[in-house]
């Protein structure tokens, strides 16, 4: 369940109406075909299937209801499931880990939510930190933690592992995510991917796997 915010003024028992999920999904195909600043609260009405007055019952206006959507996107991508179980091999859980991490950003039609995003980051920093925090800090934070339990028994020799996970998945994104991100390129195969995320981890092993003694 989607925790209620300030974002909304529908009453707190109805967050998760149909209705509410009606509205959501409209304005989130408006604000893809049109950008933050070509969308209107008329147009999403439209596309919505609502009336006008009906949406400012849900949303107070147009920059509500974008928040409202950066932090369903948020929830969606918390739902990814990364297995990363700390018994589970090094080599392994960096391959299934990056391949899912990439696939989630560079899914096809998943572009725009991020385009838009960093469109408006500057004027409204509050959505930029947000999806930071909830979609991409918390992949990192994740792979940090699996990251230290390896550091331990000295499978990994890392000092920084915060630093250590950013690096691998800024690793996995070379040559897929900005071409995406800027429609240079469609959605990348999951074969291209794969070839991508097994060179990142090379990489990544041969920089930070534990020298034998």
């Amino acid at each position: 369940m989607v925790a209620p915010t300030a974002n909304t003024i529908h009453p707190l028992g109805e967050e998760d109406s149909s209705k509410r999920r009606q509205i959501l999904d409209g304005a989130r195909k408006v604000f893809m075909d049109l950008g933050f600043d070509g969308a209107s609260m008329n147009e999403i009405a439209r596309s919505s299937g609502v009336s006008k007055g009906t949406l400012y019952v849900y949303f107070a206006d147009k920059s509500r209801l974008f928040e409202a959507i950066v932090e369903d996107e948020a929830l969606e991508k918390g739902k990814i499931a990364y297995n990363l179980d700390p018994k589970r091999d090094v080599e392994t859980t960096l391959r299934e880990f990056g391949r899912t991490y990439i696939g989630s950003i560079c899914r096809p039609g998943g572009g725009s939510s991020i385009r838009t995003v960093m469109a408006i980051a500057e004027r409204m920093p509050e959505v930029g930190r947000q999806f930071y925090e909830n979609v991409l800090a918390k992949a990192i934070n994740r792979l940090t933690e699996y990251l230290q339990a390896h550091v331990r028994p000295n499978d990994l020799a890392i000092d920084d592992c915060q630093l250590a996970a950013a690096q691998f998945m800024q690793m996995c994104q070379a040559t897929l995510f900005l071409p995406f991100v800027f429609q240079a390129e469609p959605a990348p195969p999951a074969e291209r991917i794969a070839r991508v995320v097994d060179s990142a981890t090379r990489i990544f092993l041969a920089t930070y796997r534990a020298k034998p003694k």
